[in-house]
């Protein structure tokens, strides 16, 4: 859900999957780093869901979907 909207804001949602190696946590920065170059005014993030990859069994991979609500501009 998004955080609470400042006055007249209209936002757009963009949908993207990070991943990592690591965690659940890098896969999420990961995503949001990558989009915020070319992606201005990003507010908010929601968590729709998460999967990994296994191997051997041990995780291996970590991919996170997210929604993220950026402003609109003019």
């Amino acid at each position: 859900m998004p955080a609470p909207a400042e006055k007249d804001h209209v936002y757009k949602i963009l949908e993207l999957v990070g991943s990592s190696e690591k965690s659940i946590e890098d896969a999420i920065q990961n995503a949001i780093t990558r989009a915020s170059k070319t992606i201005r005014g990003m507010k908010w993030f929601e968590v729709v869901q998460t999967r990994g990859h296994i191997e051997d069994g041990s995780v291996r991979h970590y991919q996170v979907a997210l929604r993220v609500g950026f402003t609109l501009e003019g």
